[in-house]
């Protein structure tokens, strides 16, 4: 089992460039390619901030080639990424194709679009299906992902696309197209009043599910903590998907576990991270 994680939390202590550096150092099979900066929403506001990143700007297709090469050089690849959210804003929408090209640069072969949370899957298909042609043409595949609603007052989560199994099979039925695939988030999955539960949702979405979202929770939060430290039962999780003979990356989302760390100790907790992935894939492997 090959192991990744995402680089947007590491590049917010020393930048993307040595995040990819930092990946390989600490073991790492690979990097997800966190695409958030190329078209940033804020939320309070309800706008797009002004940015000159080169994600942002026409040197995007430069900037996917240097963290490659960065990767390369230091014997890691880029397996997957993420595209700006939320999906609903149509200026987020409008990046979503450079989001599918980066990763075609950068090397990926898949990236993950969230869905519209409070779309259908009837309505969602349609983004996808305009998306689709232009995935295939670069050769990678399109993930949606499982979501969660928080209603102000509400104590806990509520229903989102993709939030439990039917809707996340709906989703993909809706589409039916074999470069649309599943990206399960672990921590979502396992938020209770809104998700199915990640072994229920691995099981239903079996060879669908190509790519992971990995990281811990209280099973109330989104808390994207590292393995092993809050509440999931990663050993029935590893199980379920040995079960289904998942043959994708362990990709990591825990971007909140390095907050406690600055720019001169954030080795040591891409260290911590790359520690936990080796345990869930000798897990893994370990079964039969």
């Amino acid at each position: 089992m090959k192991i990744s994680t995402e680089i947007a939390s590491i590049a917010e202590k020393v930048g993307e460039h040595k995040a990819v550096e930092l990946c390989a150092k600490a073991g790492f099979d690979g990097w997800d390619f966190s695409m958030f900066d190329m078209c940033r929403y804020i939320w309070p506001e309800d706008i797009i901030a002004e940015s000159n990143h080169p994600l942002h700007t026409n040197e995007y297709l430069k900037f996917a080639r240097e963290l490659k090469n960065i990767g390369l050089d230091n014997g890691i690849v880029c397996n997957q990424s993420h595209a700006p959210f939320p999906v609903a804003v149509p200026g987020i929408r409008a990046y979503l194709k450079r989001a599918i090209e980066c990763t075609a640069e950068a090397g990926g072969k898949i990236c993950i679009i969230h869905p519209d949370n409070n779309k259908s899957a009837e309505e969602n298909a349609e983004m996808y299906f305009e998306l689709l042609p232009f995935a295939k043409e670069c050769g990678v595949k399109i993930a949606t992902e499982n979501m969660w609603n928080w209603k102000e007052g509400d104590a806990y989560s509520s229903f989102a696309a993709c939030s439990t199994s039917e809707s996340f099979c709906h989703h993909l039925e809706a589409v039916n197209d074999d470069f649309f695939v599943a990206c399960l988030d672990i921590g979502h999955a396992e938020m209770q009043g809104s998700g199915s539960g990640a072994v229920n949702m691995i099981h239903a979405l079996g060879d669908k599910l190509q790519a992971l979202h990995i990281h811990d929770c209280d099973r109330h939060y989104d808390s994207h903590q590292i393995p092993f430290s809050m509440n999931v039962d990663f050993e029935a999780v590893v199980k379920a998907l040995k079960e289904i003979r998942y043959n994708g990356w362990f990709t990591l989302e825990a971007s909140s576990y390095l907050s406690a760390f600055d720019p001169d100790t954030a080795f040591r907790g891409v260290q911590d991270l790359a520690n936990a992935a080796k345990k869930l894939a000798r897990m893994f492997d370990a079964l039969d």
